[in-house]
């Protein structure tokens, strides 16, 4: 019930003055208690306002000394194929282009069945533009995992880590997987000594017991770089090389150093050539083979897609569409898979065979994560929307009923 004959909290001839520092005073809480709640979980919190963070460092591209080349082979791109050639619309792919065209994109590179059908570029960029490639380092750091334990350098995803690195044997962080790492629950946490462009993971402690806590974080895909090094006695760069990248036809790539001789960042700094993107979707969207090249088994791949038991939405660096975002309009196929970092998406969708890549700088705040796969799967005539496949409820294919 409301009352009429209490006073008001402020009263309404409280003097401008007094409104000033009652207003300011107001703020000045709101600030605290946001600082006390970043301070609790810095990567969390610092990670949802979009800020690239390790391990309680926010660091940006710029910030890394020193690059070491990834050795590709620069073969020809993937061939070009007319849409309805691929039954895929003219319309909806012009209107996926526009939106991304509205959201300051780079580029729009869609493919199906291997053949690239529609590509756009903005900002004076081409298919061969080296771009900041945030989000695919970290998968590729996946798919060079599957390699190693394909080579019997690493024995399997479960295998702690004190087995690969004697030092830790002992502690509590040889006790982490190579499968935390991939999910990114290490459990690893602040620094143990100082934070630089970004901070080793060998620095760090531990934050939580692995396999508890998942946190997008750089230290989990750069520890995994470091083991795949010791696993196989390779440098990173060469291995990464060898096994996945030159073999996919991919040109020269570069990964990011503190200083010269450091272990890579795997994921921080790493740029390729905007075109390549569309490379690593063919090698997951068949299983591990690429043109008829068994790159990887094909075991490996429905690895890296298993939901991880900190976050189901999840896999191996990889977002699964099946449960969406919130806010943000269903896939309109549940198998859609997404690479994400910075400004970049490629959207898979196995399906249909679809890869899907957009580039850019940092995505506007009123980004719709699911409207330009769902405008080109909408687009695709042999697709059947999840609501009308064997088993669905019909009723869903017909509003209020």
């Amino acid at each position: 019930m409301v009352r009429y004959d209490l006073r008001p909290l402020i009263g309404a001839d409280l003097s401008e003055a007094d409104l000033k520092t009652v207003v300011t005073w107001t703020l000045a809480a709101l600030v605290i208690a946001a600082v006390l709640v970043i301070s609790g979980d810095p990567p969390h919190w610092l990670g949802k306002l979009g800020m690239h963070v390790q391990a309680g460092c926010v660091v940006s591209s710029s910030s890394f000394s020193a690059h070491a080349i990834v050795p590709g082979s620069n073969q020809p791109a993937a061939p070009r194929e007319t849409p309805a050639d691929e039954q895929v619309s003219d319309g909806a792919l012009q209107a996926a282009s526009e939106y991304a065209e509205a959201e300051k994109s780079r580029a729009l590179i869609v493919s199906r069945h291997g053949y690239i059908i529609y590509e756009k570029y903005w900002q004076g960029s081409t298919f061969d533009t080296v771009v900041d490639s945030r989000g695919l380092g970290r998968v590729l750091a996946a798919l060079a995992t599957g390699a190693a334990i394909g080579d019997r350098k690493i024995a399997w995803p479960d295998e702690p880590l004190g087995y690969l690195m004697p030092a830790w044997e002992k502690e509590s962080r040889g006790t982490i997987t190579v499968r935390n790492l991939l999910h990114m629950s290490s459990g690893l946490g602040i620094p143990a000594s100082g934070c630089g462009p970004t901070a080793s993971p060998l620095a760090m402690s531990m934050g939580a017991r692995p396999g508890t806590r998942w946190l997008e974080q750089d230290a989990d895909p750069d520890l995994l770089g470091h083991i795949i090094h010791r696993a196989t006695g390779r440098p990173y760069v060469s291995y990464l090389s060898e096994a996945i990248w030159a073999r996919i036809g991919a040109g020269d790539a570069s990964v990011s150093l503190d200083r010269e001789g450091a272990e890579p960042h795997v994921d921080a700094g790493f740029t390729a050539r905007q075109g390549d993107w569309l490379r690593v979707a063919e090698l997951i969207l068949n299983n591990g083979n690429f043109r008829g090249d068994e790159v990887l088994s094909p075991r490996w791949v429905p690895q890296l897609l298993q939901p991880a038991l900190t976050n189901e939405s999840y896999g191996a660096y990889i977002r699964l569409g099946t449960h969406g975002l919130p806010g943000i309009p269903p896939y309109a196929s549940r198998d859609v898979l997404v690479v994400e970092g910075g400004g970049n998406r490629m959207w898979l969708i196995p399906s249909l065979q679809i890869a899907i890549v957009r580039t850019g700088d940092a995505l506007p705040a009123d980004w719709d994560d699911s409207r330009i796969p769902n405008l080109i799967m909408n687009g695709t005539k042999d697709f059947v929307p999840a609501a009308a496949r064997p088993g669905a409820d019909l009723r869903l294919l017909v509003p209020n009923h």
